[in-house]
């Protein structure tokens, strides 16, 4: 029998998504799933670029941000964050007229919902998750 996991609270507390052109990215984001996002600073001072998805620190699930920085590249599909959505067909409809793709539109994933799998303008994938 498997022991169940005594932590309280869910495992993941930040992700980052590596991007060549930042701007791009975050007003594609920003259009998706109709946010701001907000600059970072780096703290030491190097050539890091960040803009943050909004975040508050008292709540539950975990933000992150897009980062450009020297040797770390995007594209792929080895990790993917799910943004959390109300109906994931609302996200989806904005990716290609936000510069994205759709790999697959809203599926249903049983009683866990709903699911859209998409590339952002940097060639990352990503999803979005609803319960309807």
């Amino acid at each position: 029998m498997e022991k169940e996991n005594e932590n309280p609270i869910n495992p993941v507390v930040w992700f980052e998504i590596y991007v060549d052109d930042i701007a791009r990215a975050r007003t594609f984001y920003e259009k998706v799933l109709d946010i701001k996002m907000g600059n970072m600073a780096d703290p030491n001072n190097s050539d890091i670029q960040m803009y943050s998805f909004p975040m508050h620190m008292d709540k539950p699930n975990a933000s992150g941000a897009l980062v450009k920085m020297e040797g770390f590249k995007p594209g792929g599909n080895g990790t993917i964050v799910y943004f959390d959505c109300r109906d994931c067909s609302t996200e989806d409809s904005r990716v290609a007229e936000s510069g994205g793709k759709i790999l697959q539109g809203k599926t249903q994933i049983g009683e866990h919902g709903f699911i859209s799998l998409c590339i952002d303008t940097e060639g990352n994938t990503f999803g979005l998750h609803s319960m309807r």
